[in-house]
């Protein structure tokens, strides 16, 4: 029986059954998109002829031939059966559509991602050290007390949407000024702008949560025994990213693979023939075999993101991971101010209130694409609508719909958070599918309504925050003062309760926040590619999508949505640093008791509270005993 169990944990130890699990579920993931054809309840032969040649008359001799052509009558298992046998030999079948091969597109499309993402990973970390550049300078001098909270910038630049940064850079630097090109993909010149849109407001995100960190660095020990030392501050600060960055890389691996697949909007707007392209033009004309394919190719660049975060983290902490010597980064923070978030959050209520009572609906062609004015404060679109009755009327909606997701993907992430083993293969598999696949397959399997798009953001959203748990429940697993109460005997419920969630809870809880803002995006970037709410409804992201043409000449249409945007991300940031839990309240101090009874605890006997022996006991006290 021994022997028997020590070969389970044996197994355990040794990585089988995650393999098992993450095999599982990328199977899952394949015969799900081999199947949407028929979960959308469509005919795909129709669907592909419409993608071949929309003017072709749909007749049943016609269809028929496609069936016969694509072996649709055999049904998606045979139809499954026989791309992956064709992929075991390095055939991944011919394109539903052109008819070409799918292998060297879809390598070709995934080189272009892949630069694409290596240059906004190089913007978003000069944005990331920009964004640190304060808390760095005053930590490695010991002055961190002088810091003031801000993050109002930040905030801003990591509201706006990819796609509306894409298109003003494309149509005033690479349109009317004329410095970089703005359509196309054939030289170095052609990424510039678009790695500019992917990487700013990745690293504004990213510059934040290390922003957060970075305070619980310099306070532990070796920072200041550093100083004391004379260190250059320059050392001290490198030291301190190097601390805070393995919390950080789970996140950073999600990035490169949103950056790779999630770029829809933006190679739709450079004309980048990327893999997020490609992906989203296979799924609308369901050409199951690059779409399988190209998903697959994100699965499998997930996973190596995933492995190679992991790698790095123990190559940077490893020994003090092993041996518990690692101290907490998350200590008590002093109350954030209120000025800010009220001030924002008042703006922000003032400017919907302003506009719930003007009709979203009223039509007047003659006041067609009207600059701001007395009666219309943020002037009208192209059909005459009042802009900041629109906007209002959407907040309902987009905010609201946003603050459920946020709040189901919080206590997803948490709970998923906490059992590493089951949801980091889940984490990234689900990172490889871009909200766009996934607002289709969501689609296909419940149909189109109204909380269709927001269900399909939350079956993605909490894969951050659930990366963002493991990474911290990892390191507060191994600090200092948790091997004391532990040794002291605290059982696991206790640790969970009083240690582990306390320290890791406001940071996610942070965390969720600042992903506020992104999830609106997400609901409006499938608003701006017509897979979330239609007209007429007034919702920010179809607000966006259908102004966008007229952003030259009439840019407030399109700039008063991305303000709200902007607004509610300043809220977002500056609210998320009040959040943390309340500090328990120290028990009355009772009569005396023996001395026996405070200094000899019952062996074995679980304790109410382990720290009560860590506390020192006063010289006086002692002199008296």
């Amino acid at each position: 029986m021994n022997g028997a169990a020590a070969g389970l944990r044996a197994l355990a130890h040794s990585g089988v059954p995650a393999l098992l699990w993450r095999t599982t579920l990328v199977a899952a993931l394949v015969c799900g998109i081999g199947l949407l054809p028929w979960l959308s309840r469509t005919d795909p032969a129709l669907t592909v002829l419409r993608a071949r040649s929309a003017d072709r008359e749909p007749t049943p001799e016609t269809l028929h031939a496609i069936r016969d052509q694509l072996g649709l009558d055999d049904g998606p298992l045979v139809l499954l059966g026989r791309w992956l046998g064709g992929l075991l030999h390095g055939d991944a079948g011919t394109s539903w559509v052109s008819g070409t091969q799918v292998l060297p597109g879809v390598v070709l499309a995934l080189g272009v991602s892949l630069l694409l993402m290596a240059g906004a990973l190089v913007v978003a970390a000069g944005t990331a050290a920009a964004v640190c550049a304060r808390t760095l300078r005053l930590g490695a001098q010991g002055r961190l007390g002088a810091r003031r909270p801000g993050g109002t910038a930040t905030a801003v630049l990591a509201a706006l949407p990819e796609f509306l940064v894409a298109s003003v850079l494309a149509s005033v630097i690479g349109v009317q000024l004329g410095w970089l090109p703005a359509l196309g993909w054939y030289g170095p010149q052609w990424m510039v702008l678009p790695s500019l849109a992917l990487g700013l407001p990745a690293g504004a995100v990213l510059g934040r949560m290390l922003d957060d960190l970075l305070p619980g660095a310099f306070a532990e020990p070796w920072a200041m025994a550093t100083a004391a030392r004379g260190v250059p501050p320059k050392s001290v600060a490198r030291q301190a990213v190097r601390r805070c960055v393995p919390g950080l890389l789970p996140n950073l691996a999600l990035f490169v693979v949103g950056l790779t697949g999630g770029s829809v909007a933006v190679e739709q707007i450079f004309d980048i023939p990327g893999l997020g392209r490609l992906t989203l033009h296979a799924a609308l004309a369901q050409d199951l075999p690059a779409l399988q394919t190209g998903t697959l190719a994100l699965v499998l660049l997930a996973a190596t993101a995933g492995l190679l975060a992991r790698l790095t983290a123990r190559l940077l902490i490893g020994p003090a991971l092993r041996d518990g010597a690692l101290q907490s980064l998350h200590r008590p923070r002093p109350p954030a101010p209120r000025t800010l978030p009220l001030l924002y959050g008042g703006l922000l209520a003032a400017v919907i209130g302003f506009g719930l009572p003007r009709d979203p609906l009223a039509l007047d062609t003659l006041a067609r694409l009207q600059a701001p004015s007395a009666e219309h404060p943020f002037g009208t679109d192209a059909l005459g609508r009042d802009v900041l009755a629109r906007i209002s009327h959407g907040a309902l909606t987009t905010l609201g719909t946003a603050l459920a997701v946020s709040a189901a993907a919080l206590v997803a992430g948490l709970l998923l958070g906490l059992l590493p083993r089951l949801s980091g293969p889940l984490v990234d598999t689900l990172s490889a599918v871009p909200p766009v696949l996934a607002g289709l397959l969501v689609t296909g399997i419940m149909g189109s309504g109204p909380w269709t798009p927001a269900f399909a953001v939350a079956v993605v959203a909490w894969s951050p925050l659930a990366a963002h748990t493991s990474s911290l429940l990892r390191q507060e697993r191994a600090t200092t003062h948790l091997t004391a109460t532990r040794a002291l005997g605290a059982g696991r419920w206790y640790l969970l309760r009083h240690e582990l969630l306390p320290a890791v809870l406001p940071p996610v809880a942070r965390h969720a926040l600042l992903r506020l803002p992104s999830i609106a995006l997400s609901l409006a970037a499938l608003g701006f590619l017509g897979l979330g709410a239609q007209p007429p409804s007034p919702e920010w992201g179809l607000l966006l999508a259908e102004n966008q043409p007229y952003a030259e000449r009439a840019p407030w249409a399109v700039l008063s949505p991305a303000a709200v945007l902007a607004l509610l991300g300043a809220l977002a940031v500056t609210a998320a640093g009040g959040v943390r839990l309340p500090r328990r309240r120290k028990r009355p101090e009772g009569p005396a008791e023996p001395p026996e009874d405070r200094l000899t605890p019952a062996p074995r006997q679980r304790l109410d509270r382990p720290h009560a022996l860590l506390t020192p006991v006063p010289a006086s006290q002692t002199e008296e005993r």
